[in-house]
């Protein structure tokens, strides 16, 4: 198993594998060593460069395993990104952040956080008071990093966590003064009945809003 390396300052923070790009392999854990792993956590990606901070439901055991966002090899995030033209490459989380790619995400005013902490197998096991504190926490993070955007990753999650069940995907009416608040589709494999493109095109309009030119399909090379 890769070893982690988390940092935690006033402008930076986030997990980065210790280990050269060159030897990182993918982990595989049994679903007992994953079961190990609940109610762990995984610090935000995030910094002060921030203009668009995609919001999850809560870590899965996996992300927390290797310590990278939506690291499942199933989750859509990462393709739906590159789709978007907000990322030039696909990046594969699945053995955890290369110290490139996080860099990258944070250069390209990418950043990720959760509204529940505590890492679960299924967002499901996740109760509303818990999603309504995460809201709360989402407010304080929002406060310290300024972020132009935030995209919550679910609208199940965002009608309970925000009180507002009528609400529907897209641009919402914020209680941040100088951001905008979004909803898009949860990029899970789970959520089968948003497609890719839909998943792209929901990002890329955030991103858009959120003042991130897109990489020109000229650029974007494919991840091998």
């Amino acid at each position: 198993m890769p070893a982690a390396l988390c940092y935690q300052g006033i402008r930076l923070r986030y997990c980065v594998v210790d280990k050269p790009e060159t030897v990182r392999e993918q982990v595989r854990f049994t679903r007992d060593q994953l079961k190990r792993f609940s109610g762990k956590t995984l610090p935000d990606l995030i910094s002060h460069q921030v203009r668009l901070l995609f919001v999850g439901i809560n870590p899965g055991l996996r992300s927390v395993a290797v310590q990278a966002h939506f690291a499942p090899r199933g989750n859509r995030f990462y393709p739906a990104l590159f789709r978007a033209g907000i990322t030039d490459h696909l990046i594969d989380a699945s053995p955890g952040f290369a110290i490139a790619d996080r860099e990258y995400l944070l250069g390209r005013g990418i950043g990720i956080t959760s509204l529940v902490e505590r890492a679960t197998a299924s967002a499901a096991e996740l109760t509303v008071d818990e999603l309504v504190k995460g809201a709360h926490k989402l407010s304080r993070v929002v406060q310290e990093f300024s972020p132009q955007v935030v995209a919550v990753l679910g609208i199940t999650a965002y009608r309970a966590a925000f009180d507002d069940r009528l609400a529907k995907l897209g641009k919402q009416s914020t209680p941040y003064p100088a951001t905008e608040l979004w909803v898009v589709p949860n990029p899970s494999g789970r959520n089968a009945h948003a497609s890719l493109d839909r998943l792209a095109a929901a990002y890329g309009e955030a991103g858009r809003a959120a003042g991130i030119r897109a990489v020109s399909q000229a650029r974007r090379r494919a991840h091998t």
